[in-house]
């Protein structure tokens, strides 16, 4: 019960440092964006500053005309400031991945700490003693002779003595007024030095937080390095309009960070090109629009590189190289056409391996592309907000995550789900996602330059270990000889030790024959690939082939 207790009490404490941390990323945010705001406000300031220029000129004209002249001009600039605000959004929209790419980390470790300084003491005055009363200020001045002739001296001895008695008083008044002032000045410090005590120790308390925190993400905590990489990615600058919702997951034991992105939409890409003053009438300015089409390669292109970006900054913001491979899951808030109901779907679902990922030359490469060569499940069409279905959803993998120490990457596959009904791609992640259950290590290869094949696995025993090449068929029909010699072919090209054929259909008997005459062969047909689905994904998988596969004789 005390573990328990404990273990909640550093949750607690981890849960309020993230709080805290996340309004630091986002006050970050909001400073840089503050700064864009400001440069912004000048601009527009030097605009109106001109605006007003070229109105006082048109006022000066001597004649009719020179107004008409100036009048034109003027809106021909207006018109020209107007597509220079365009083109500046276009531009910051081009350059999201290159602006990735020289951003400094906005967030360290050492960044989170706080470094304390204590407040000057301010004794309010109290510092300041008052003068202390002199006789001077109380003595009389003594009769003259003149006075001493009709008792003087009597009568200044009286009057001296009583102010004798006003300057003892006077004396000990002080002495207490003093004393007391010395007393507040003694209790202001002791209430400061409290207090600096107090902010020192809470400075302390946070750094040591800072401390524990950094040490759990080093040591691949799964729930602070998730919640380290999520302060990263909010914290990252990108264009007004941008979303900045993020949720991450670590897998240490596939030292995988997955993570669940808020995608801009598709609105942020304007529908202007630019305008132009038209002289007609009265004149007016008018817009250029920009074709669909146009747009539609625009907001392609501007989500692909915020993927690109978003696994750039996952690995180079680790410190402790934890994770060997991310997983970008890009979502969008849209109203379902269909229902009216809020919806998310993906468009984006791309993972790529940190060891390839360093291969490429990121200021050079079109991220969309990239997303082809890392074989992501991409929408056809994300302009019209089509999503794409992952193997698994973001959701069902937190909600096991959160009840299970390891969780497969196939637990949000629904349990009875139709193969057949998975793209090409969607089977080659499924089919990798088995191998990793059997124990090996797998990956699906690049579409592109695969040579045939769709996976390759590992099998790290060291007796009966070596390099798998992995074909995977979703076909409903008969598989041919001709896609079984192409897999013998591409072994020996790889040096492979074993070759697999995966399909949710069949192979006909020549097919058989050769895997057996080859010896190194093995194929996997649907109802072996349903068994291997429940012995070791636990799913209890459909495939709905439009006939039953025929018996072997």
């Amino acid at each position: 019960m005390n573990s328990l207790t404990l273990e909640e009490a550093m949750a607690k404490r981890r849960g309020r440092l993230t709080d805290r941390q996340r309004e630091r990323a986002k006050r970050l945010r909001q400073e840089e964006q503050a700064r864009r705001a400001q440069a912004q406000a000048e601009l527009r300031a030097q605009r109106e500053r001109q605006r007003a220029e070229r109105l006082a000129a048109q006022k000066a004209a001597a004649t009719e005309r020179e107004r008409k002249q100036l009048y034109v001009e003027a809106r021909k600039a207006e018109a020209a400031e107007l597509t220079a605000d365009v083109n500046d959004v276009m531009a910051t929209l081009d350059s999201v991945l290159v602006a990735g790419i020289n951003q400094r980390a906005p967030i360290t470790f050492a960044s989170l700490k706080r470094e304390f300084k204590a407040r000057p003491f301010d004794p309010g005055g109290l510092d300041r003693e008052e003068p202390r009363p002199t006789w001077a200020q109380f003595a009389l001045r003594p009769p003259g002779w003149f006075g001493r002739l009709f008792g003087g001296d009597a009568r200044y001895e009286q009057e001296e003595a009583a102010q004798r008695r006003l300057y003892e008083q006077a004396c000990e008044d002080y002495t207490t007024h003093d004393a007391k002032r010395r007393q507040l000045l003694d209790e202001r410090y002791e209430t400061h030095q409290r207090r600096v005590a107090e902010e020192k120790a809470h400075v302390d308390r946070h750094n040591k937080e800072i401390d524990e925190f950094e040490r759990a993400v080093r040591v691949g905590e799964p729930e602070p390095t998730a919640q380290y990489f999520t302060m990263i990615l909010d914290a990252s600058v990108y264009p007004d309009g941008f979303p900045h919702q993020t949720r991450a997951i670590y897998r240490p034991e596939a030292r995988e960070l997955v993570v669940d992105y808020e995608l801009p939409p598709l609105k942020i890409v304007p529908n202007v090109r630019g305008y132009r003053y038209v002289q007609r009438g009265d004149g007016e300015i008018v817009p250029s629009a920009v074709p669909k089409k146009e747009i539609d390669a625009k907001y392609a292109s501007l989500i692909a590189q915020v993927a690109v970006r978003t696994l750039h900054e996952i690995f180079t913001a680790d410190p402790a190289q934890l994770v060997a491979a991310a997983t970008f899951k890009g979502r969008i808030s849209i109203k379902d056409k269909a229902t009216g109901q809020p919806d998310r779907p993906y468009l984006i679902d791309v993972s790529a391996d940190r060891e390839l990922f360093s291969t490429f030359v990121l200021a050079d490469l079109d991220p969309i592309f990239t997303l082809k060569k890392l074989n992501a499940l991409i929408s056809p069409h994300p302009y019209d907000l089509e999503g794409v279905r992952p193997v698994v959803d973001f959701d069902a993998l937190l909600s096991q995550y959160k009840f299970v120490e390891g969780i497969d990457a196939v637990a949000g596959l629904d349990s009875r789900r139709d193969l057949l009904g998975l793209s090409p791609t969607e089977f080659e992640h499924f089919v990798r996602q088995l191998f990793e259950a059997m124990g090996m290590k797998s990956w699906v290869t690049q579409s592109s330059r695969d040579d045939g094949v769709d996976a390759v696995a590992i099998n790290e025993n060291p007796m009966f270990g070596g390099l798998c090449i992995i074909q995977a068929k979703r076909y409903s029909k008969a598989v041919g000889i001709e896609a079984v010699r192409a897999l013998a072919g591409v072994m020996e090209d790889k040096h492979a030790t074993k070759g697999i054929l995966v399909t949710t259909s069949w192979v006909g008997k020549d097919s058989r024959d050769f895997a057996t005459r080859h010896g190194r062969i093995e194929i996997i047909e649907c109802e072996q690939l349903k068994y291997l689905c429940k012995e070791h994904l636990d799913l209890d998988v459909l495939i709905s082939l439009p006939k039953p596969p025929p018996k072997r004789s």
